[in-house]
């Protein structure tokens, strides 16, 4: 059972006590009915063969209240891509998968890119703007979820209370950040989030002086979370990175959006796991390695936005800030998993910290030496400026696919 305590600027929605799956459901029916809802999934083909999404079928197959289901699907070929719709095939709900690397989709994208309206690279943050087009496009959906496809521990509370604060009529929350305790097989896990993202929004707070951006981003509990919640109107204008800093800039997007009190968390489960990226000590175009880089440059971003000025000088005491506060924060945790009767790994823990620490230097080097790159792709507003019918053909799109495979 989680406490109560309600720590900086944006509401925490707890889970206080055992309430009943099933009458949270008929709740979330009732409001269905006025506030119709949908679900983005955003998978690579490899996903459906794995042991998280076929559970995750089953469970969406017991969901009462969602109207629209939107599967964006990565490194398929065509004859993945039927198996794909055989796979999903046992949904109730009404559901479309895009194709994104079908011919049609293919042509789209290219067509965009020479408008200079397209992702930049190719990813999950790719997957979900497409997909976010197409909520926009084809659904009357007001509150949409989103969630990974790789939740080995998943169940359909999770989606219920992630969905709950945007679809409740009589909460005025335009954006849920889901959140999690990340422990499982005996030990703490969630390395990025524990080791570089609160240490180094410690160490800029010492080192810029109090910004109450770092104190927006320093109340949530768990900033990497993957689980979203919107109201449509939040889409239409939401700038998505294209890189690892995905959750990082979609946070940053809302605080530039939003008043505080329009925007949430919640705890949406007990336990979760998913599958692990590698620590990638010697490759820094991969794994954690990667990913720590793409984060710390989202951070840097967003305080430059702002008018902080960053010097190599700068970074250089950011690095050694961050890297005394994260050695605290191993000992903390090393504390905690003791006490809770869980491993830690100091010496695995200190490697992470050591090589986060190096790649906070490269993430403010790249930062210097390329300013004027941005990882965002263009609001779905400004698409729709440059291509009034880009809705149509993006719906038109996925309906011939469906169409060419099943026939129906």
């Amino acid at each position: 059972m989680a406490d109560f305590h309600q720590n900086g600027v944006v509401t925490t929605l707890h889970n206080l006590a055992p309430r009943p799956l099933e009458e949270i459901e008929a709740e979330l029916t009732r409001f269905s009915q006025k506030r119709p809802m949908a679900l983005i999934l955003p998978c690579l083909y490899s996903e459906l063969e794995g042991e998280a999404m076929p559970n995750i079928l089953s469970e969406l197959k017991q969901v009462p209240y969602l109207g629209e289901i939107v599967i964006g699907l990565d490194r398929a070929d065509a004859v993945q891509y039927k198996r794909s719709l055989d796979f999903f095939a046992e949904l109730p709900q009404h559901h479309r998968i895009l194709w994104n690397d079908g011919p049609r989709l293919q042509a789209l994208d290219a067509e965009l890119r020479s408008l200079g309206l397209a992702p930049e690279e190719l990813g999950k943050g790719c997957n979900v703007w497409y997909c976010v087009g197409y909520v926009l496009a084809a659904t009357n959906a007001e509150s949409i979820a989103l969630h990974d496809c790789d939740i080995v521990t998943y169940t359909r509370e999770l989606l219920a209370r992630l969905i709950y604060p945007v679809a409740n009529p009589f909460f005025n929350y335009e954006f849920c950040k889901g959140y999690y305790a990340r422990v499982a097989d005996g030990k703490i896990n969630g390395r990025v989030c524990r080791l570089l993202v609160t240490p180094l929004i410690r160490a800029l707070k010492k080192v810029l002086g109090d910004r109450e951006y770092l104190d927006y981003m320093d109340s949530f509990r768990y900033a990497l979370a993957g689980e979203f919640s919107f109201r449509r109107d939040v889409l239409t204008d939401l700038r998505i990175p294209s890189d690892w800093g995905l959750e990082i800039g979609v946070l940053s997007e809302m605080h530039r959006n939003y008043a505080h009190n329009r925007l949430c968390q919640v705890d949406i489960a007990q336990t979760y796991d998913h599958k692990h990226q590698e620590l990638s000590l010697e490759d820094k175009t991969a794994g954690l390695s990667r990913m720590s880089i793409d984060i710390a440059k989202a951070l840097f971003r967003k305080l430059a936005t702002q008018g902080e000025v960053f010097t190599p000088e700068t970074f250089r005491s950011i690095k050694a800030t961050y890297f005394r506060i994260a050695l605290d924060f191993v000992e903390t945790y090393h504390n905690d998993a003791i006490m809770n009767g869980l491993t830690h790994d100091i010496h695995a823990e200190e490697q992470s910290v050591e090589m986060f620490s190096e790649n906070i230097m490269e993430a403010g080097r790249i930062f210097l030496e390329s300013p004027r790159i941005t990882p965002f792709i263009p609001s779905w507003n400004r698409v729709v400026s440059a291509m009034p019918d880009v809705f149509e053909r993006l719906q038109e799109a996925v309906e011939a696919d469906h169409k060419e495979f099943t026939g129906a």
